[in-house]
């Protein structure tokens, strides 16, 4: 009985830890930001346009930033490797201050993100 008890415990903990972690949704994500009176936009780039789980642009004041959904946060990292890759040679030293990546999501900001936009959009990550 102990032993059947354990492995149930041993099993549960091994199935938490590959639970794996929350991804964000785009629907979500996107109706928080307008609902924070941001300006969708679905002009996009090359990259974005590929994203497996959608992509979109939001327009804020004196900024706008393209949000990239992978399915999962290696689908992520191929999106930001993909923006690393196109990057022309005159934009990819200041790519590190406008390229932010959070879990399954990819940030492209057009300019260097005030923080009240970087925190609006972090906000809405949902």
């Amino acid at each position: 009985m102990r032993r059947g008890a354990l492995l149930i415990a041993v099993i549960a903990l091994l199935a938490a830890g590959c639970g794996g972690t929350k991804t964000y949704s785009l629907a979500k994500t996107r109706a928080c930001l307008v609902a924070k009176h941001a300006r969708i936009d679905h002009r996009l780039d090359f990259v974005a346009s590929t994203a497996t789980g959608g992509a979109f642009r939001a327009l804020l004041p004196k900024n706008f930033v393209t949000v990239a959904f992978g399915d999962n946060e290696k689908d992520a990292e191929q999106i930001e490797l993909a923006y690393n890759r196109f990057a022309f040679a005159n934009v990819k030293k200041g790519l590190p201050d406008v390229l932010k990546r959070d879990r399954n999501v990819v940030m492209l900001w057009h300019q260097h993100p005030q923080n009240r936009n970087l925190n609006l959009v972090m906000a809405c990550l949902k």
